[in-house]
């Protein structure tokens, strides 16, 4: 068993996967953009996005559009580095 690494339990869970591969190829992504995709509610994903953010993982930006609130979630280098490193793991797990 010691060929099987430990996956990271930030990116285990579902909702929190999800929305890491969404931003693994996006630029940048919308609150709204992410709800849609996930099909989570509103609070569901912004406790999980305050954990990815804490972790380092994403970045967070509150901003205004037309006097609406705006949040804008990126990926960062860490956030690329875990993500891939969990894939890779999980691999092993596969393969």
């Amino acid at each position: 068993m010691s060929s099987f690494k430990p996956l990271d339990p930030l990116l285990h869970s579902q909702l929190r996967l999800a929305v890491m591969s969404l931003l693994i190829g996006l630029e940048e992504a919308e609150f709204t953009f992410l709800k849609e995709k996930t099909e989570s509610t509103a609070g569901n994903l912004s406790v999980q996005l305050d954990k990815l953010e804490k972790a380092g993982y994403i970045k967070i930006e509150k901003s205004f559009r037309d006097k609406r609130p705006l949040t804008t979630c990126s990926i960062t280098p860490a956030g690329v580095k875990a993500f891939e490193s969990y894939v890779e793991n999980l691999k092993n797990y596969i393969s």
